[in-house]
């Protein structure tokens, strides 16, 4: 596994796995909770030590249970969660605390290793509110990193300028068709790691037609060629599969290096 080093002095694995639709009924976003942990203990198997849920996906619980199961030192582990937008979630100081403490909790973990806010709230103001108040967890090392998710260059540029702690890294859609490179370039030059996710979940038909035929020379996947670029371009990715297979193959993106020609192909999608 490779890692980046985050503006903290921490480091954080270039892939991991997501896991909205995991622990629940039919795979189902919005399914009945199971605590069935295959398709985790499936991938933690395979390599995969970046986990990352959120509060939104109601399955913290879950994923606790799956790295107690693996028999893994949890210092292996490298944990995200995210507090939701929603004013049941931050309306006060005290709710933003207790929906972390809760997280803490289900997660049956001393410390969470990335937190992020899911989605930026109505202001810029309300936004730092609530980092404030992550910046205390941080103090108290019951977290060890923060960052945000889905926030704009505004957004951010008002968190550097009045925040204590800088943001470590931004979660943002990003695959071919919508790489969103202004924001990537962004965060780049503010030493703010970007992460993708959907890399390969709403990639067009047409799309995937050009990047199997680019996959071909390689002897690659579609989606593989899709990941290597991201890694390399900088990106932390976090790939999500039922399958073990595709998880293998999600993992299976080290071995081989993109033409520039290539890479201006992709790019330019």
């Amino acid at each position: 596994m490779k890692y980046l080093k985050m503006n903290n002095g921490l480091t954080i694995p270039v892939l991991g796995t997501g896991t909205n639709t995991f622990g629940k009924e039919n795979n189902n976003f919005n399914g009945k909770i199971t605590y069935d942990t295959k398709e985790l203990i499936s991938a933690i198997e395979l390599g995969y030590r970046l986990i990352d849920t959120a509060i939104y996906y109601r399955n913290e619980a879950v994923i606790g249970k799956a790295v107690k199961e693996s028999n893994i030192d949890r210092s292996k582990f490298f944990i995200t969660s995210k507090i939701p937008q929603d004013k049941e979630f931050i309306e006060t100081n005290e709710l933003v605390k207790h929906h972390i403490e809760q997280s803490l909790n289900l997660l049956d973990i001393d410390y969470i290793d990335l937190y992020l806010i899911h989605f930026p709230f109505e202001s810029n103001e309300e936004n730092l509110r609530v980092w404030r108040i992550l910046e205390t967890f941080v103090d108290r090392g019951l977290i060890k990193s923060i960052g945000v998710s889905n926030f704009n260059e505004d957004q951010l540029a008002y968190l550097i300028k009045h925040a204590s702690i800088k943001p470590v890294l931004n979660q943002f859609q990003s695959y071919p068709g919508k790489h969103q490179q202004s924001l990537i370039d962004y965060c780049k030059a503010n030493d703010i790691i970007p992460q993708a996710y959907q890399s390969l979940a709403k990639v067009e038909a047409k799309t995937k037609d050009i990047l199997i035929e680019l996959a071909k020379p390689y002897n690659k996947s579609w989606s593989q060629i899709i990941l290597n670029y991201q890694i390399n371009e900088g990106l932390v990715v976090i790939p999500k599969s039922h399958s073990k297979q595709h998880q293998f193959e999600n993992m299976d993106v080290f071995d081989f290096k993109l033409t520039q020609k290539d890479i201006k192909t992709i790019k330019n999608i």
